[in-house]
């Protein structure tokens, strides 16, 4: 599903027990200097990322300030982010001039404690290769680091290397449960753009070697993947960013199932299984 950009004034654009994804939720708070936005989401674990801007975040008890700092997209930068308990209130306020905000979330019963992720303890990676074109950088904000600390939550962001290009290639999908070849993991995008006026496509084929369908993205997108095998691509010349979340229904470690047609394509791009093992 597609979700074009649109203005949604702070209020959630995946919200709890979602039609196509119930185990994520999704909101972006835009902010200005000096505001707050309190929020709780009940029986979801979320995570505080901001696009750009920095914020103070207060939770448990706990406050932890200076969290972001790029200034002009998200390319000015490393990402940082704030982990809050499920269904715990939080308290996000801009620091500077203004903010845009993700809060990520993944559905999880239990409660654990509060944390922050700084740019120096991101989880990175970088595969795949100009010739092959599949060369993209990931961060993992909420990854293999802090495991032991999150329930169901993975949070990265996701970047194409040079302009042009695939993503999320070769096709897999991660929609039942059946360990130890696949696991269920919602999984939402936000897209963006640079320059901004660039956009893409997402594939979404529910079975192999039948026709699927295909979105146009552009800056803003938002795309919910359910069930199917689900690669993008970005036009020649520009570059591609997409924020990603991931809740699994019975454990957090992501198991990708590769589609059969194009598994052989696993032994072609340089570093990808290295960037399979990550997502724990």
């Amino acid at each position: 599903m597609h979700i074009p950009p649109y203005d949604n004034a702070n209020t959630p654009i995946v919200d709890v027990d979602h039609d196509l994804v119930p185990l994520n939720y999704f909101n972006i708070v835009r902010l200005a200097a000096g505001q707050s936005f309190d929020y709780a989401v009940p029986g979801y674990e979320t995570c505080v990322v901001p696009a750009t801007g920095t914020v103070t975040v207060e939770v448990a008890g706990e406050t932890y300030a200076d969290i972001g700092n790029r200034v002009i997209d998200v390319w000015d930068g490393e990402p940082e982010g704030v982990y809050i308990p499920t269904g715990a209130g939080a308290r996000i306020t801009c620091q500077t001039d203004t903010a845009e905000v993700f809060i990520a979330g993944a559905k999880y019963d239990g409660v654990l404690k509060p944390f922050a992720v700084r740019a120096a303890e991101l989880d990175l990676v970088q595969y795949g290769s100009d010739d092959t074109k599949t060369h993209r950088k990931i961060k993992h904000i909420l990854g293999g680091n802090h495991h032991d600390r999150v329930g169901r939550l993975l949070v990265s962001e996701l970047y194409t290397v040079g302009q042009g290009g695939w993503s999320g290639f070769p096709s897999h999908k991660h929609d039942t449960d059946r360990l130890p070849d696949e696991t269920r993991h919602d999984e939402t995008y936000n897209f963006r753009f640079r320059p901004d006026y660039g956009s893409g496509l997402q594939m979404l084929q529910r079975e192999d070697n039948k026709p699927g369908d295909a979105y146009h993205i552009v800056d803003g997108s938002t795309i919910l993947i359910d069930k199917g095998y689900h690669p993008c691509a970005v036009l020649p010349g520009y570059e591609m960013y997409y924020f990603t979340i991931l809740g699994g229904l019975s454990q957090r470690s992501l198991k990708q199932y590769f589609q059969p047609t194009h598994a052989d394509q696993l032994h072609t791009i340089p570093g990808i299984m290295d960037m399979v093992a990550k997502f724990k």
